[in-house]
């Protein structure tokens, strides 16, 4: 058997999403985590339900973050490793919306517009949407679809980023980051980007503009809260 056939099995990808899941629990329960701002939950609640953006590779830890009155949906591409990040991530209480945030001809081939839809009902009944800024294949460079999901939806943005103090990061497109146990860790936000349901292109252009820049700066700060440097900067 290929390798592809096998990774491709529903039955490997159960147990490599099971392992996964467990895995997570066992790195948020050994590491301390800290959040920013102080009244990081403040913030989440205050302007719920936003678009949590991130960037590619950093997103593993993210639903740990929620608590037991947040509701949220994370956007999963249909891809084969997407299968395995799915069930993981419904195996630790979040739902799931399949699609790709790509671009182009691979757009609709992806499910992209039905997944839009699919995020626009969501936070129309109240539940956040947590999804990647960068598109894929073009790692740290926010792409529209975030922007454009706050322009229909009327929901804030909300950047957040992730680090720990142990970890190891892997030579792909995104340099994804394993997060390790026994350390600290934290979650930063950044405060909430509004787009205005008038926004026109170059207004559309200016929010994206900012979203890559505040998602940099908390990339930033959360790798010198646990006294580490991104090295993908």
């Amino acid at each position: 058997m290929r390798l592809k056939d096998l990774t491709s099995a529903p039955t490997f990808q159960r147990a490599a999403g099971v392992l996964a899941a467990e895995y997570l629990r066992l790195v948020w329960s050994t590491n301390t985590f800290s959040y920013q701002p102080e009244n990081f939950y403040e913030v989440l609640d205050r302007n719920w339900p936003p678009i949590i953006a991130f960037w590619h590779g950093q997103h593993f830890m993210v639903p740990f973050f929620k608590r037991d009155h947040h509701r949220f949906k994370v956007l999963i591409s249909r891809h084969r490793d997407g299968e395995i990040n799915a069930i993981a991530v419904e195996r630790l209480g979040i739902g799931t919306i399949r699609g790709s945030g790509d671009h182009g001809t691979e757009f609709q081939r992806k499910g992209g517009m039905t997944a839009f839809r699919s995020m626009l009902q969501t936070l129309t009944e109240g539940s956040s949407v947590a999804t990647t800024a960068d598109v894929p294949k073009v790692a740290r460079i926010a792409g529209r679809g975030v922007v454009m999901l706050a322009r229909e939806s009327g929901r804030p943005i909300l950047p957040f980023a992730i680090a720990t103090s142990r970890f190891k990061r892997l030579n792909n497109w995104d340099r994804s980051v394993i997060h390790l146990p026994f350390g600290r860790g934290v979650g930063v936000l950044s405060d909430p980007i509004y787009v205005p349901a008038d926004a026109d292109d170059a207004m559309v252009e200016a929010c994206r503009v900012r979203l890559e820049s505040d998602l940099k700066a908390a990339t930033k700060r959360a790798y010198a809260a646990v006294d580490r440097e991104d090295s993908h900067a």
